[in-house]
């Protein structure tokens, strides 16, 4: 089974053949790139290649709600409704979306500029289509902000960090099942969108507001007794 391919018939970005071949000077650095980009191509096709008639559905119309942050937009404001320290998680939970939707659609994707996925060359059934992004494919800034949204929250509220983490992990797993992203593009974007949490919550807890401030910063370990 041959690599997924580009709209014009050829891979593309960092991880394509002629970027991990043809460079002379890059030595071990180009096999790596190579075995990378042979994996993910390998495991793009294999998902493509998988009848799952039953989830097609299902998993189209998650890539849709997760489409802008819709999902985390709606969770956040059930979570906004649901008391204080609810309220205070959907918050930073949103903070982290912003930042991290910044670093992947400004940064990330004008950085690397890989191509995306041939559905077409890769014979991914049509059941399973949702619009192909004209952005770039690398990062998913789905799965970015999905993940940045479920840590966040979960840091703050942990009740929620299995169901949130779950969510996000499907809504990753989706955008592969789709056609519209190879598994590499959501990895880096779950790497992404934790440390976008980790910024989120960093500020708050760094904020000039006591109460604000109080909420997010880690506990302070108690004071060892005198004597």
């Amino acid at each position: 089974m041959t690599d997924p391919t580009d709209t014009a018939g050829e891979t593309g970005g960092p991880l394509a053949p002629g970027a991990a071949r043809g460079r002379s000077g890059d030595g071990g650095l180009s096999a790596v790139l190579g075995d990378l980009r042979a994996v993910d191509g390998a495991l793009y096709a294999a998902v493509a290649a998988t009848p799952t008639p039953t989830l097609d559905r299902a998993l189209r119309r998650l890539s849709h709600a997760a489409d802008h942050s819709k999902l985390s937009l709606g969770i956040a404001a059930v979570l906004a409704s649901a008391g204080a320290r609810p309220r205070r998680a959907a918050g930073v939970g949103l903070g982290a979306v912003a930042l991290t939707s910044a670093a992947a659609n400004l940064l990330g994707k004008r950085l690397v500029r890989r191509a995306r996925p041939d559905r077409e060359g890769a014979r991914v059934t049509v059941d399973r289509y949702v619009p192909m992004p004209a952005s770039a494919s690398f990062p998913s800034g789905h799965t970015a902000c999905a993940v940045a949204f479920a840590t966040a929250v979960g840091v703050v509220l942990p009740v929620a960090a299995v169901p949130l983490g779950a969510l996000a992990g499907a809504v990753g797993y989706s955008r592969v099942h789709t056609g519209v992203h190879y598994p590499g593009d959501v990895a880096a974007g779950a790497v992404l969108g934790i440390a976008g949490a980790a910024a989120a919550l960093a500020a708050a807890a760094a904020s000039p507001v006591p109460g604000v401030r109080s909420v997010y910063a880690p506990p302070r370990a108690p004071a060892a007794p005198h004597g």
